[in-house]
């Protein structure tokens, strides 16, 4: 593959790496077929041949590709699906008659109608996705490398004023193929609130690999008598944010959670006791938050911290 351009762009509160690479894909062979009507006795079935490119002067697409024919007369308000296939280039035995070619390449489809006459179609129907790559990972900061278990993205597309959602639950440095356009992405860290997010461009036949910055750490919390000491079981835990909402709770003894950039407050519950103590998360810096009973015990009624709480 050959790399073409990298640069950085920074997008609101969020800065993004970018770097376009042609789109390159894996040999591979035949595409595997499901053709009912090629064993069919007493059913003429004529050659319709058929292969996708991403762009009008990009190379025949080998793998990936799923092709669906169905007939243009709908049955019941359906169309009925005549045959398959998976893989790239496709050679399908077909009957006489009007059908539509779907073509799908991940999320980028294109259809065509075509008339199959008697002695079947001479040319080879090119059907052209217009369609590209997106390759989506996140640092912490300015360079360290976020944790794959707790990354995950979601890529969103406005439509008639409308943002709709696209995919959901991406892991990193996977491919997702999509139609050449304007893309939202939105990348979280961890469930709780270490979020970012940044406008992208895919283009068609370029694979675009994005690198998103998140501003976060994983924090974990503990309760001890002493310090360094064993963390106290039967432990209620309370994170409050900087204006003092509830932002997540826990009966972990010893919980770890991750947290966008800024400050906190830390309660815990043991027994009849509250201890609290307040904390700064710095992006990149994962940290201990450890509350001693000698020095955190907190000025505040239990009645405050009411209410279940959950792992």
């Amino acid at each position: 593959m050959q790399r073409l351009i990298r640069h950085i762009q920074t997008l609101g509160a969020a800065a993004i790496a970018l770097s376009f690479i042609v789109l390159s894909l894996a040999v591979a062979g035949p595409a595997l077929a499901k053709n009912p009507f090629s064993s069919q006795p007493g059913v003429s079935a004529e050659p319709l041949k058929l292969e996708a490119r991403l762009t009008d002067d990009g190379a025949p697409i080998t793998t990936g590709i799923t092709w669906r024919i169905f007939r243009t007369a709908a049955r019941n308000g359906k169309l009925d699906l005549v045959a398959t296939a998976d893989g790239g280039s496709a050679t399908l035995s077909i009957p006489p008659g009007e059908y539509y070619i779907n073509c799908a390449f991940g999320h980028a489809t294109v259809t065509r109608k075509v008339v199959i006459p008697d002695g079947g179609m001479k040319d080879t129907q090119t059907l052209v996705l217009n369609a590209g790559g997106l390759v989506l990972n996140a640092v912490l900061g300015e360079a360290v490398p976020a944790k794959a278990s707790l990354l995950s993205f979601k890529i969103y597309q406005n439509s008639n004023g409308k943002r709709n959602l696209i995919i959901d639950a991406i892991k990193p440095e996977t491919i997702i193929r999509l139609p050449e356009g304007d893309y939202e992405v939105v990348s979280n860290y961890g469930d709780l609130n270490a979020q970012t997010s940044a406008k992208l461009h895919v283009d068609a036949g370029k694979l675009t690999e994005a690198t998103l910055k998140q501003q976060a750490a994983e924090v974990s919390l503990r309760l001890a008598t002493t310090h360094n000491g064993e963390a106290l079981a039967d432990t209620a835990w309370t994170v409050l944010g900087a204006s003092g909402d509830v932002l997540t709770e826990s009966n972990s003894a010893y919980p770890s959670l991750v947290l966008a950039e800024g400050s906190y407050t830390a309660v815990a519950r043991n027994k009849q006791d509250v201890f609290e103590k307040n904390f700064t998360v710095s992006s990149g810096q994962n940290a201990i938050v450890e509350l001693l009973t000698t020095d955190d015990k907190a000025d505040i009624n239990n009645d405050d911290l009411s209410g279940e709480t959950v792992d």
